[in-house]
C-alpha cells in the first residue's frame, strides 16, 4: 500500500501557533514545563480547527482528545512505549506531534497521510485503525509479547478507547481477556458519552454514574505497599487481594465495579482537560506491573462552542467558517440527493404502509439516514451501538417475529457481522433487508473505509439476494420489492450524491433476477455490463468509444444474484466482447459471475472485468480514485478496446 507521491498545493499555515512551533517530535514535548503543557493545548486546537475548517476531517471527537495525547506523549517515551488507538477519530493531535504537522495540511488527500492512523505511515502508530473496539485486543497482545521478549519487559502500552467503542463486543472480549496473563497494560477510557450519534445502552448509563473515591484509592495504595514490605503480597495472593480490595471499594461506592470484577484496577473518573492533573496520574500509573483502567471524563468538540454544543454534528463538519462556526453548505436547492436520504425518506414512506417494517443500524442514525425513521416511528427504529454482530443477529430476532427490519449498515462495518449474517440470517432464509451504504469507493476516508468486498462475501452466501440500484427510482424499487419477497437480500449504494432530483416516484416490485437494456444498437461491437452506481460512467464511456469508432451498448444488470442468465445469453450471442464494470473488489465479484457463467456456457464472448485489482486503495477523493483504479469512462472505453484488440 504505497502513498502517492504528490497532491495538490496550497498556500497553508503551519506557523504562528505558540509552542507548537518548536514541537517536532514528542522528545520537544518533554522538554517543556508541566505548566507550559495547557498552553500547547490550546495552540493545537487551534491548528485543528484552521486547517480542519479547509481540509475537512474528524473533528469534534480529535479535538476532545488533545490533553490526554499531550499528557501521554509527556510521560511515556514514545515510540519505546506504545499507544493503541480506537477508531482514530480522537488522534489528530498525536499525529501533529509526532512529526507530522507540516503534513497535517494535506491529510485525507491524495498523496497526504492518512486521517487514521497507520504504521505504514509512521513508527508512532503502532497498529492501523479505523474500524471500532479493536483497541484492547490489539494492546493486550502487543503487551503480552513484549512481557516476553527479552529486553522489552518493561516496555509500555497503553490503549486509548472512548467515541463509545468501550460498548463493542471485541472491547468486552478483550477486557474479559486482559488479566488471564501478565502484563501492564494501561487502558484509557475516553468518556465523551458520544459516539457519532448519542451514545445508547445500559453500559453508556453505567459510566455516566460510575464514581470512586480519592481517599479509598490513597487507603488502598498504603495498604498495598505494607503488603509487600512484609512479604505478604506474593504472586498466588494476588488474586486473593484483589478480590479482598474490590468488595472494599463496592461497598465504600455503594455499586460494583465492572472493570474490577475482572481483575482490572480501575482509577477514576477524573476530568480529561486537566492535563496537569492527566500526566500526574498517569506517572503514578505508569510503572504498575498490573492490568489497570483509567477512567477520563471529556467533552466533545472541546475549545470550540459550535462543536460543544452540538457534538453528533460536529463529528466530521465538512467545510466551516472558523470565525463563526458557519457551516460551508454543498448541497445546492434542487440537485440530487445523497444516497442515503433517498434510502431513508423511502423507509419512511415503507413504514407507514406497512407496520411490518423495523429500522436497525448500529451507532449511524445520521450516517445511513435512519435517524429518519427514529423521528417518525421510534418505537419501530432501533439504533444498537457499535455492535454491527449484534445488529445483524437482533434483525434475525425480528424476523422471526414476523417483522420486516432493513438494517442499514456501511459496507466496510458489516464485514464485522460476517458469521451473523451466514448462520443467523441466511442459513433460516429470514426477511432481512441489508441496505448497505457506502458500498465501493468512498474517498478521503481510505482504506479502512471502502466498501469494496460485499459483493464478493455476500455473493458466495446461499440463500443471499444482492442487487445494486443505478439511481433512485431502482433504489425506492428494490427496497419494495424486498418488502414483498422471502428470505435475506442485500441492496448496496454509495456514498454521495444520487442522479437525479426527480426521485420520488411510486415505488413498484421489479422482477428478482433481471436486468434492463439501457441503449441497445444493431452494429455495436461491445456490451458494456454495468452494476449500480457506475452507469454514468458507462454512458460516457459509450461516446468515448464513439469517438474512436466503435460502436457499444449499455445493459443495467441490477442484480450480483440471481444473475439475470437469460439477458446474459442473448447478450453472449449478439456482441464480440463483454465489458463489466463495478466498483468493487474483481476477485469473487460481479465480473467474476459473469465470466463463470460465460465459461461454464462455453460462449466464445471475450470477458473483460473493470473493477478494483488485488490490492488495498488508500485514499484521495472518489473521481482520483475511480481514475486511478480504471472505473472512469476512460477507464472502461480502454478496457473494451483492449477486449477487442485481443480478438484480432
Amino acid at each position: 500500500m504505497k502513498q502517492d507521491s504528490g497532491h495538490t498545493t496550497r498556500n497553508v499555515k503551519t506557523s504562528g501557533y505558540g509552542l507548537l512551533d518548536s514541537i517536532y517530535s514528542p522528545a520537544d514535548v518533554r522538554k517543556l514545563r508541566l505548566e507550559q503543557l495547557p498552553e500547547l493545548c490550546e495552540d493545537i486546537r487551534r491548528f485543528i480547527i484552521d486547517h480542519l475548517s479547509v481540509n475537512p476531517g474528524h473533528f469534534a471527537s480529535s479535538m476532545g482528545a488533545v490533553d490526554i495525547i499531550v499528557a501521554l506523549h509527556y510521560v511515556y517515551d514514545t515510540p519505546t512505549d506504545h499507544l493503541f488507538w480506537d477508531v482514530g477519530h480522537q488522534a489528530y493531535a498525536h499525529k501533529i506531534l509526532t512529526g507530522r504537522k507540516d503534513k497535517f495540511p494535506y491529510q485525507r488527500t491524495k498523496g497526504g497521510i492518512s486521517g487514521f492512523p497507520s504504521p505504514l505511515e509512521s513508527e508512532y502508530d503502532t497498529f492501523i485503525t479505523g474500524h471500532a473496539s479493536n483497541s484492547i485486543s490489539a494492546a493486550l497482545g502487543r503487551a503480552i509479547a513484549d512481557y516476553n521478549t527479552p529486553g522489552k519487559e518493561n516496555s509500555h502500552t497503553v490503549a486509548l478507547i472512548g467515541d463509545a467503542s468501550i460498548s463493542g463486543g471485541l472491547a468486552f472480549e478483550g477486557l474479559n481477556n486482559v488479566a488471564n496473563n501478565p502484563n501492564n497494560l494501561l487502558i484509557i477510557l475516553n468518556d465523551n458519552e458520544m459516539s457519532i450519534d448519542a451514545n445508547v445502552g445500559g453500559l453508556h448509563a453505567y459510566l455516566s454514574e460510575l464514581s470512586t473515591s480519592a481517599k479509598y484509592n490513597k487507603w488502598r495504595a498504603r495498604l498495598y505497599n505494607s503488603f509487600r514490605r512484609r512479604g505478604v503480597m506474593t504472586e498466588e495472593g494476588k488474586g486473593r487481594i484483589q478480590r479482598f480490595f474490590n468488595s472494599v471499594k463496592s461497598l465504600v461506592s455503594g455499586k460494583q465495579n465492572i472493570f474490577e470484577g475482572l481483575n482490572i484496577r480501575y482509577f477514576g473518573p477524573f476530568d480529561g482537560h486537566d492535563v496537569i492533573k492527566i500526566v500526574k496520574i498517569l506517572t503514578e500509573l505508569k510503572d504498575m506491573t498490573t492490568p489497570r483502567l483509567l477512567h477520563l471524563h471529556t467533552v466533545k468538540g472541546k475549545g470550540y462552542k459550535e462543536a460543544e454544543l452540538n457534538p453528533a454534528a460536529w463529528h466530521a463538519p465538512g467545510l466551516f467558517n472558523p470565525e463563526t462556526g458557519e457551516k460551508i453548505k454543498k448541497h445546492i436547492e434542487g440537485s440530487p440527493l445523497p444516497w442515503q436520504e433517498v434510502f431513508g425518506r423511502t423507509l419512511v414512506e415503507l413504514a407507514g404502509q406497512d407496520p411490518r417494517v423495523m429500522g436497525v443500524t448500529a451507532a449511524m442514525p445520521s450516517g445511513t439516514s435512519v435517524g429518519l425513521m427514529l423521528e417518525a416511528y421510534p418505537e419501530r427504529t432501533f439504533d444498537v451501538g457499535i455492535s454491527e454482530g449484534h445488529a445483524v443477529t437482533f434483525s434475525a430476532g425480528l424476523a422471526t417475529g414476523g417483522k420486516r427490519p432493513f438494517t442499514a449498515i456501511y459496507s466496510t462495518f458489516l464485514q464485522r457481522a460476517y458469521d451473523n449474517i451466514v448462520n443467523d440470517v441466511c442459513i433460516q432464509g429470514l426477511p432481512v433487508t441489508f441496505c448497505i451504504d457506502r458500498a465501493g469507493i468512498v474517498g478521503e476516508d481510505g482504506v479502512t473505509h471502502h466498501g469494496l468486498l460485499d459483493i464478493a462475501y455476500l455473493r458466495c452466501i446461499p440463500n443471499m439476494k444482492v442487487a445494486a440500484p443505478a439511481d433512485e427510482e431502482t433504489l425506492r424499487n428494490l427496497m419494495f420489492t424486498s418488502l414483498k419477497s422471502d428470505g435475506p437480500m442485500a441492496i448496496r449504494y454509495p456514498r454521495g450524491k444520487a442522479t437525479t432530483p426527480d426521485w420520488q416516484t411510486r415505488m413498484r416490485e421489479i422482477p428478482i433476477g433481471r436486468g434492463r437494456a439501457i441503449s441497445v444498437s444493431d452494429d455495436a461491437e461491445v456490451a458494456i455490463l454495468s452494476l449500480g452506481a457506475m452507469l454514468p460512467e458507462a454512458r460516457k464511456a459509450k461516446e468515448e468509444l464513439a469517438g474512436r469508432g466503435i460502436s457499444a451498448d449499455i445493459y443495467d444488470m441490477i442484480w450480483v444474484k440471481p444473475l439475470d442468465t437469460e439477458l446474459l445469453a442473448s447478450i453472449a450471442a449478439k456482441y464480440k466482447a463483454i465489458v463489466t464494470v463495478e466498483d468493487g473488489i474483481l476477485a469473487g465479484g460481479f465480473g467474476s459471475a459473469v465470466t463463470e457463467w460465460c465459461r461454464d456456457n462455453n460462449t466464445d464472448v471475450k470477458v473483460r472485468a473493470v473493477g478494483i485489482a488485488d490490492q488495498w486503495v488508500n485514499h484521495g477523493t472518489v473521481a482520483e480514485l475511480h481514475h486511478d483504479n480504471g472505473l472512469d469512462s476512460e477507464g472502461i472505453a480502454n478496457a473494451a478496446c483492449a477486449a477487442l484488440a485481443e480478438l484480432k
